[in-house]
């Protein structure tokens, strides 16, 4: 079986409107028969950053129990997968409410439908919190990116921030430089690795409510994420942590200019509430949209085998 053109495959690309933007997700509605195996093998295939399965449904309910692999290994979430996987409910079974179980939780959603038929999905996060970083976890990771204490914003000092994963924060002072990101995929790869790291969160502050952000993945085979739902809620637990939320609690996040895929995550955050809510569009991808990019498959050859050979052993 091709698992590429398989028709139980779809794919979508979430916060935005636009085939060609966003960032690509994988999403299999049915796969209550699938192995871990077969997930692995589908979402190395596929080749984007995540593919979404779900593997368990009460459509009565709206609930939906869902699982996401990177093309490298398991994910315990991701956000513009979540947002793709109920964009695409919406448009099967209505707008509404929705439900999902993950591995890090129930993850509320609302979908809606927009003038001219798009949907917009908001999914309410995990419980997000938010740590300083400690000197070693920082200097590893400037090392690995190439980058100086002095590309670093002051006002806006590193942490260690979750949404449904870890993401180290990292805003530099500069959109030069964060545009200018050119780095060590291998001993990146393995700092996350040692402190169990989903993406780096690369931040530039335009204004108090306008970011720009890049993510690179190593760890999930992937150079750079267009667009890192998770890490955006994780962003808002952090800034309202530092007490640096603009004073509506809502924001809009810029990622995935650099690589020609713009997406636009529209973040809401509350002093009360560590819960975040993470808003976006999606679109679905057909014909040459749905090729592999944004570097997913760069690094993937072999490496999913390696995955599978090490838990043979295990």
């Amino acid at each position: 079986m091709n698992l590429k053109t398989h028709p139980g495959i779809l794919r979508y690309t979430a916060f935005t409107t636009d085939p060609a933007g966003g960032n690509p997700a994988g999403v299999v509605l049915d796969a209550a028969a699938l192995d871990d195996a077969t997930m692995l093998a589908t979402a190395a295939e596929v080749g984007y950053s995540e593919t979404a399965f779900v593997v368990a449904a009460d459509h009565a309910a709206r609930r939906f129990r869902l699982r996401f692999f990177s093309p490298l290994d398991e994910v315990a979430f991701c956000g513009h997968a979540t947002v793709a996987t109920a964009v695409a409910l919406a448009e099967r079974f209505g707008p509404g409410p929705l439900v999902f179980d993950t591995p890090v939780g129930e993850i509320a959603l609302d979908t809606s439908a927009e003038p001219g038929g798009s949907v917009t999905a908001t999914l309410t996060s995990v419980p997000t919190r938010s740590r300083p970083a400690v000197d070693e976890e920082v200097n590893a990771s400037l090392a690995a990116l190439h980058w100086s204490p002095e590309d670093l914003d002051p006002a806006l000092p590193p942490h260690v921030a979750f949404g449904g994963n870890e993401h180290l924060v990292l805003t530099v002072a500069t959109r030069e430089r964060l545009a200018a990101l050119d780095y060590d995929f291998d001993a990146l790869a393995e700092v996350m690795r040692r402190h169990g790291w989903t993406t780096l969160q690369l931040v530039w502050r335009e204004t108090e409510d306008l970011f720009h952000a890049r993510d690179p993945f190593p760890i999930g085979g992937v150079v750079e994420d267009p667009a890192t739902g998770a890490a955006a809620a994780a962003f808002g637990g952090y800034l309202r942590t530092l007490g640096a939320l603009p004073p509506s609690g809502a924001f809009t996040i810029r990622q995935g200019e650099d690589l020609g895929r713009l997406s636009l995550l529209r973040v809401e955050a509350s002093t009360t509430d560590p819960r975040v809510r993470v808003s976006g569009q999606a679109v679905a991808m057909t014909g040459a949209s749905a090729r592999t990019v944004g570097g997913a498959a760069e690094r993937t050859e072999g490496a999913a085998d390696d995955v599978r050979a090490r838990r043979a052993q295990s």
